[in-house]
């Protein structure tokens, strides 16, 4: 059994605006699970709605919940996680990932991406691991840093 076998991990979904979103989440439930680590989805409808569409046998996926309902639970202390990774392009994200920051005991790892990552990623002034680049399309250069932060 490995030090991250059983564990859970949040992945929270904004506003699927920009496209790289969905892809980069798939991606990142499938490196999750590979190292036992049981991926949680918590979206807005129409970013739940991508996921489950993109993954309709749940191959890569696993629970899908709505991001408020998640958010309340970890606030009452009914839920909580090992790991955290809050998807990011716009001040609404980083809002997000601040609450959870105050909220849960997770590992939080912000994933700021879109063509103003670098202002918005100076918006976090909160403990938290930052994964950032201007990527909106092209998935690849958010999945290269993030491999660097996975447990």
């Amino acid at each position: 059994m490995t030090e991250t076998e059983g564990k859970t991990a949040l992945l929270l979904l904004g506003c699927p605006q920009v496209p790289v979103q969905t892809s980069v989440a798939i991606h990142l439930c499938d490196q999750l699970r590979e190292r036992g680590i049981a991926p949680v989805i918590a979206g807005t409808g129409s970013a739940r709605k991508l996921i489950e569409v993109a993954d309709p046998k749940r191959r890569y996926i696993g629970e899908v919940v709505d991001l408020d309902d998640c958010i309340d639970a970890i606030a009452e202390k009914q839920r909580d996680f090992d790991y955290a990774y809050v998807f990011i392009h716009n001040d609404g994200g980083v809002s997000y990932a601040g609450t959870l920051s105050a909220i849960s005991r997770a590992r939080l790892v912000g994933i700021v991406y879109g063509e103003h990552a670098d202002e918005t990623a100076a918006l976090i002034t909160f403990p938290c691991e930052v994964v950032a680049t201007k990527a909106t399309h092209n998935p690849m250069p958010i999945v290269v840093k993030l491999g660097r932060v996975l447990p």
